[in-house]
C-alpha cells in the first residue's frame, strides 16, 4: 500500500505545481497516471510484478507524471530512481527543464544527475602521458601519426584538465573532438578504474561518484542495456534497488536486440591478432615474466589457432553467393557442419587467449598497485593491452554466438556475412537475435525493485499485444496496462483527408502523380510538412516542384540538404515571418519533431509508412514467423506501420490550441482489409474520405 507519507509528498508536490505555472490546466489524464504508477510501484496490484505499460498521449504530460509518481515513492522507500530515454533532446529537456522544476516543488531534497557510458570520458594518466614531452612515445596510441594539430589539442586539453577548467567530459569540450585523438585518450574499463591508484581521480571515477550519491539518475537505453549486459549495478544502481521509468519505449526493444549482436571481420582480425602476438612478450615482461610466463604460452598458443583459422574461415566461405548488397545470410540461421565445426574450435582458442591476456594485464596492474614497476612506463603496456583486450572480448563473443546450436524452442539467432568495405579480400561475420524478450525478463523485468514502459506509441492496432511480444512481457501475467487518449479535440481541430487518387503507392505512376497532388494540398496553407517513404522519392518529387514552387514566393526547406537544426530554424524563421514554408521530410522527422501553433497546420503523408524487410535480421525474422505458419506482414509489417503512421500524425498537434490538418494520400486504408484497423488506430481526427 501506498504510505501516508508518498501520498502527502504527492499531493504537496501537485499542489506546489499549480502555484508555480502560469496558466496550470489540471489534467485528469496525467493525475491518473500519477496515481496508478505509485499505485503499481507499492505492489498494490501485484507485489510481485512492478510494472506498469502506459501509452500516454502528446500533451498528457507523461515525463511531469511519472517524476511525480516515481520520486516520492523513492525517497521514502530508500530507492533510486533510473529514467532511460532513447533521445538526446529527452534528455536535455530532463535535466535541464523538468527535474529543475520538480525539485522546487516537491517538500523532500533530492539530488539528479546525467549518466554517460565510460567512452564519453578521458582517462587523465592517458591524457598526462599523451601531453608530456617524452609522451609523444605514446604515439603506439594513435592508430596513425598524429598531425600537429592532433598534439596541440591535447596539450590543450591537458591545460584544461590541470587547471579544472574541463572534466574530461567529450560532450563538455567547445570543439570537437576528433575519433583519432579521442581514442588515444578514451578512459576504458581495462587501465582506467579505481583499484588503480594513480585513476582513482580519472573523470569516469569522479562522475562515478556523483551517480553513486544521485537519487534520481537520467541515462539512455544503450547505457541502460550495457549495465543490464554487465550484471546490473556496474554503472547504474542495481536492479533491486531501482526503479526504471523507461520513456519513449517503443525503441527499447531495437536497442536491447542490437546490443546483444556482435560482428568481427575475419581478415582484419587474423591482423591485429597478429599485431597482439608481436608485443605480448613486452607485456609479460612488465607482469614478471616468472608469473606470467604460463599465460604468455598460452595466449601465443591461442592466437597460432586463431589466425590460420579465421583465414581458412575465409577461404571457405569466400565462394559463397553475396546479393547485391554484399551479403549472404544463412536461411534459419544454421551453419554448415563445417562452419560450425571452425566456429566451435575458434570459440575454443579465443576464450583461451581472452582469458590469458587478462591475467598478463592483470599482473602488471599489480605491480604498478605494488610499487614493483612506475605507471610511467606500464601505462603505455597497459593501454595497448586494452585495446586489444576490447577487441578480444568482442571476438570471443562472435564466436561463442556462431557456434552456439540453435535453441529447439524460440526464435534462432540470425548469422550472416557481408563484404568488409575497408577491405576487398575481407568478409565480416555478424551474428544477432531476433528476439530479445527473453533476455529483457532475465536482465531486468524479473529484478528491478519497479519499472515504468512509457511512449505515446506503443500500442499497434489499439493493442499492446505487439509490443509485449518485443519485450518479453504478457497481458496477463500481472503486469499493469493503461492507455490514456490525448487531450487534445481533434474533433474539433483536426482534420484527416484520404483524397481519391488515380494510383496506389506500389504502383508505377505514383511517383509521377505526387508533384501535382501536392500543389494542390499546399495550395491555400501557410506551413506545411510532406513526409515521404525515401529520399529518392522525396528528391525525386523535390526537382519536378522546385520551379513552381519558387514561383509562387514559397519557400522550400528539403531534409538533407542542410543540418536538421538549420532546415527547422529556417522554416520557424518564415513561420514568424509571415511566409509561407514546406518541409519535405523523410521517416525521421516523423519523430521528435516539435512544430506547435502556426509552425505546422499542414500534414501530408504521402504513403502508408510500411518497412520492407531488407535487413538480415528483418528477413531472417519473417523467415522464422513463415516457418511457424505465421503472416510476417500482418503479424510485424502491419503494426510497425501502424505505430509509425500514429507518430507521423501525432505531428500536427502539439498543443492544446493547435489546429490543422492532415492528408493521407494512400488508398490502401479504404482498399485493402488491414486499412480500416490502420484508421482506427490513429486520433479521433474529422474524416473525409473520397470514395471512388
Amino acid at each position: 500500500m501506498l504510505s501516508p507519507s508518498v501520498k502527502k509528498d504527492i499531493r504537496c508536490s501537485y499542489e506546489n505545481l499549480k502555484a508555480q505555472l502560469q496558466n496550470f490546466v489540471p489534467r485528469k489524464a496525467q493525475n491518473y497516471l500519477v496515481a496508478e504508477l505509485a499505485k503499481t510501484l507499492a505492489g498494490e496490484y501485484n507485489p510481485k510484478r512492478r510494472i506498469l505499460v502506459a501509452e500516454a498521449g502528446t500533451g498528457i504530460g507523461k515525463s511531469m507524471a511519472y517524476l511525480m509518481g516515481s520520486i516520492p515513492f523513492a525517497l521514502n522507500n530508500n530507492k533510486k530512481v533510473v529514467i532511460s530515454t532513447a533521445t538526446v533532446a529527452l534528455q536535455e529537456q530532463l535535466i535541464e527543464k523538468d527535474l529543475p522544476l520538480f525539485r522546487r516543488i516537491i517538500p523532500k531534497e533530492f539530488s539528479f544527475v546525467l549518466a554517460k557510458g565510460r567512452q564519453r570520458y578521458c582517462c587523465g594518466e592517458k591524457l598526462a602521458g599523451a601531453a608530456s614531452a617524452e609522451g609523444h612515445g605514446q604515439q603506439a596510441l594513435f592508430e596513425k601519426k598524429p598531425k600537429k594539430s592532433d598534439i596541440d589539442l591535447v596539450n590543450d586539453m591537458y591545460e584544461a584538465y590541470k587547471k579544472g577548467k574541463w572534466d574530461g567530459d567529450r560532450d563538455a569540450w567547445p570543439k570537437t573532438i576528433p575519433d583519432s585523438v579521442w581514442m588515444s585518450i578514451i578512459s576504458d574499463k581495462h587501465t582506467c578504474h579505481s583499484g588503480l591508484h594513480a585513476h582513482r581521480g580519472c573523470p569516469f571515477a569522479k562522475a562515478r561518484e556523483f551517480l553513486d550519491k544521485a537519487d534520481v539518475v537520467v541515462a539512455n537505453h544503450s547505457l541502460l542495456m550495457a549495465d543490464l549486459e554487465l550484471g546490473g549495478g556496474v554503472i547504474l544502481p542495481e536492479p533491486e534497488q531501482a526503479l526504471y521509468m523507461i520513456d519513449e519505449a517503443h525503441h527499447l526493444p531495437i536497442v536491447a536486440r542490437d546490443f546483444s549482436a556482435a560482428s568481427a571481420s575475419l581478415i582484419g582480425a587474423a591482423s591485429w591478432l597478429e599485431k597482439l602476438n608481436q608485443s605480448a612478450s613486452k607485456l609479460a615482461n612488465a607482469g614478471d615474466i616468472k608469473r606470467s610466463s604460463r599465460f604468455l604460452d598460452a595466449l601465443q598458443t591461442g592466437i597460432q589457432v586463431l589466425i590460420p583459422g579465421l583465414r581458412a574461415v575465409r577461404e571457405m566461405l569466400k565462394s559463397l553467393p553475396l546479393n547485391a548488397d554484399g551479403i549472404y545470410r544463412f536461411e534459419d540461421g544454421e551453419l554448415p557442419e563445417s562452419l560450425v565445426n571452425e566456429a566451435k574450435e575458434l570459440q575454443k582458442a579465443v576464450k583461451k587467449a581472452h582469458q590469458s591476456q587478462a591475467k598478463m594485464h592483470d599482473l602488471v596492474s599489480e605491480r604498478v598497485k605494488d610499487g614493483e614497476i612506475s605507471a610511467r612506463l606500464a601505462d603505455p603496456l597497459l593501454a595497448e593491452s586494452a585495446f586489444f583486450l576490447q577487441r578480444m572480448e568482442n571476438l570471443e563473443k562472435v564466436w561463442t554466438l556462431m557456434a552456439q546450436p540453435n535453441a529447439t524452442k524460440g526464435a534462432p539467432l540470425a548469422r550472416w556475412i557481408q563484404q568488409c568495405p575497408e577491405r576487398e579480400n575481407d568478409l565480416v561475420v555478424h551474428v544477432s537475435p531476433l528476439e530479445i524478450g527473453w533476455r529483457l525478463d532475465q536482465l531486468l523485468w524479473s529484478r528491478a525493485a519497479g519499472v515504468s514502459l512509457m511512449s505515446a506509441t506503443l500500442r499497434a492496432l489499439n493493442s499492446f499485444s505487439y509490443f509485449c511480444r518485443q519485450v518479453g512481457l504478457d497481458e496477463n501475467d500481472g503486469t499493469r496496462f493503461l492507455a490514456l487518449p490525448s487531450p487534445f479535440d481533434y474533433q474539433e481541430n483536426a482534420l484527416l483527408v484520404v483524397p481519391s487518387l488515380p494510383y496506389e503507392p506500389q504502383q508505377d505512376g505514383f511517383t509521377n502523380m505526387l508533384p501535382d497532388v501536392l500543389m494542390e494540398y499546399l495550395e491555400g496553407q501557410t506551413s506545411s510538412l510532406v513526409l515521404f517513404s525515401s529520399y529518392w522519392q522525396m528528391n525525386q518529387v523535390a526537382d519536378k516542384m522546385r520551379a513552381q514552387i519558387k514561383k509562387n514566393g514559397w519557400h522550400l526547406h528539403i531534409q538533407g540538404e542542410a543540418s536538421r537544426t538549420a532546415i527547422l530554424d529556417a522554416h520557424r524563421r518564415c513561420c514568424k515571418e509571415g511566409k509561407v514554408s514546406v518541409l519535405f521530410g523523410t521517416g525521421s522527422f516523423s519523430e521528435g519533431l516539435d512544430l506547435p501553433g502556426n509552425q505546422l497546420t499542414n500534414l501530408i503523408i504521402t504513403k502508408i509508412p510500411f518497412a520492407v524487410p531488407t535487413s538480415p535480421v528483418e528477413e531472417a525474422h519473417a523467415e522464422y514467423i513463415e516457418r511457424k505458419g505465421g503472416n510476417p506482414f500482418l503479424q510485424i509489417s502491419v503494426p510497425e506501420a501502424s505505430k509509425k503512421l500514429i507518430q507521423s500524425a501525432g505531428r500536427l498537434l502539439r498543443k492544446e490550441d493547435d489546429s490543422g490538418r492532415v492528408v493521407l494520400l494512400d488508398r490502401r486504408v479504404v482498399t485493402r482489409r488491414y486499412g480500416k484497423a490502420l484508421l482506427d488506430a490513429l486520433p479521433p481526427f474529422k474524416r473525409v474520405i473520397d470514395h471512388l
